[in-house]
């Protein structure tokens, strides 16, 4: 097992809806409960995948990891290991929480954009901001009752005020409704969008050049589709730990080139969204191709999508 893993017990599961289900998760380090934060998520060791999964944990959570998964028809084997071969009393590898999708709490307001089972990470923003008593709105579009995740909860007299859950509307309605309810930027006003990548888009049609870049966060289940660039060439990466040189060829990424000279990189998505392969930079420009960070961070790189802008970049491996 890495160093940086453990082992979690799956104390209790719950179908949230007939395609959803929740996991209660207890993990044996429990100093990792410490690390539970809105946007949060952990890395799990399933079906011989590495996937990661939001966080949906309130403030009053602190003794598991609560997450909901979704049973995709078209899986690789993650989702439909998670709900056809665990139950009760299984124990999975994990990975501590990490936080790519964080929630800035000192901002005036927060809007919250869930499409399917974009909620989660969303649903413990909401939690969090509720318990705090902090400006919020929750907008969930879900294909039908049956397939709404927390129905309930955010349905209660505690959240109906601050959420509302949109049902059955179809792309264009959805796109709709999105130009409206974003078409005039708020200031001080931070939103947050997570769902499928057609939600994502939408979401972001109606915000660049039109909201501040600082305020508008993403949370993707995929990569953008991004065509090859015809510019790409050939640069250098120094491992500073050994002084090693390795050549980066257009067409391959810096972790599959270490893959090849027997140095282990532990990727996961391989597309740039769920941060396992970030490693420092320690010279040299960084040519961001990943859905985390901005082009003005120059001290840490995706391995598994980015390039370099210098010759020659060190990393801190």
């Amino acid at each position: 097992m890495a160093d940086n893993k453990t082992l979690a017990e799956i104390t209790a599961v719950k179908s949230e809806t007939p395609e959803i289900k929740v996991f209660v998760l207890e993990p044996r380090d429990r100093s990792l409960l410490a690390k539970i934060e809105p946007g949060a998520h952990i890395d799990i060791s399933v079906g011989g995948h590495l996937r990661q999964y939001s966080l949906c944990n309130g403030p009053e959570d602190r003794e598991f990891f609560l997450i909901a998964v979704k049973k995709e028809p078209e899986s690789r084997g993650g989702s439909r290991a998670m709900h056809e071969t665990l139950s009760v009393g299984d124990w999975l590898e994990i990975g501590p929480p990490r936080n790519n999708f964080r929630l800035a709490l000192g901002a005036q307001a927060s809007f919250l954009l869930a499409g399917g089972i974009g909620i989660t990470p969303l649903l413990s923003m909401a939690r969090h901001l509720q318990c705090r008593g902090a400006p919020y709105r929750l907008l969930y579009f879900a294909r039908s009752r049956e397939q709404a995740a927390f129905f309930e909860e955010l349905s209660s007299e505690k959240m109906r005020e601050k959420a509302a859950i949109l049902l059955g509307l179809d792309a264009a309605a959805t796109r709709g409704h999105l130009a409206e309810v974003l078409r005039r930027p708020a200031e001080g006003t931070h939103v947050y969008a997570c769902g499928p990548q057609p939600f994502l888009e939408a979401v972001r049609a109606q915000t660049d050049g039109r909201w501040p870049s600082a305020q508008v966060h993403f949370e993707y289940f995929q990569a953008q589709e991004k065509s090859a660039d015809p510019g790409d060439r050939t640069f250098k990466v120094k491992l500073a730990s050994s002084g090693e040189i390795f050549e980066i060829p257009p067409g391959k990424t810096i972790a599959k080139v270490l893959a090849e000279n027997g140095i282990a990189v532990e990727v996961s998505c391989e597309q740039g969204i769920c941060g396992t392969c970030l490693t420092g930079v320690l010279q040299g420009l960084p040519d961001h191709r990943d859905e985390l960070l901005d082009d003005d961070v120059d001290d840490l790189m995706a391995l598994c999508v980015s390039r370099a802008k210098s010759d020659l970049i060190v990393i801190d491996l």
